[in-house]
């Protein structure tokens, strides 16, 4: 079975949370989405805006790996929350907007942002090179 491609949804500080880490979370912690995902998968973070419910808008691409061998385990955060994570290898990439990306995207019509509600969503190979070559990735 080929890799397949996803995209997962957070804010820009989160995401920079995890890429420091070498790991991914969606839809504040739960594991059911991260079970979906098999090592070699690509994964693309979109970042709404630069904090949770808040900040300025960023509208663009933050972040883009492949997952790494091993199962959704839970993280170490302070007080009672216990995300699940997933490891992830980081590629080094600069953001890269998504509104020049849209009309080339296969979920780039007029509700496109209804899809990023679900926090974590399928995307053809197509879609994630024309990302990846946005973002300009290198293998790190």
């Amino acid at each position: 079975m080929s890799a397949r491609c996803w995209i997962a949804v957070a804010s820009a500080d989160h995401v920079r949370i995890g890429r420091a880490g070498g790991f991914m979370q969606v839809n504040h912690g739960k594991a059911a989405p991260l079970r979906r995902l098999t090592p070699g998968d690509r994964v693309v973070y979109y970042s709404p805006h630069e904090q949770i419910r808040a900040g300025a808008p960023v509208q663009a691409f933050t972040a883009l790996g492949v997952v790494a061998e091993g199962a959704p385990y839970v993280g170490v955060m302070s007080g009672d929350f216990q995300p699940f994570r997933r490891d992830v290898h980081w590629h080094a990439t600069r953001d890269a907007p998504i509104r020049p990306l849209l009309a080339h995207l296969s979920f780039g019509g007029p509700t496109w942002g209804a899809r990023f509600r679900y926090g974590l969503f399928e995307i053809p190979a197509s879609d994630m090179d024309l990302i990846e070559e946005a973002m300009c990735a290198v293998s790190s």
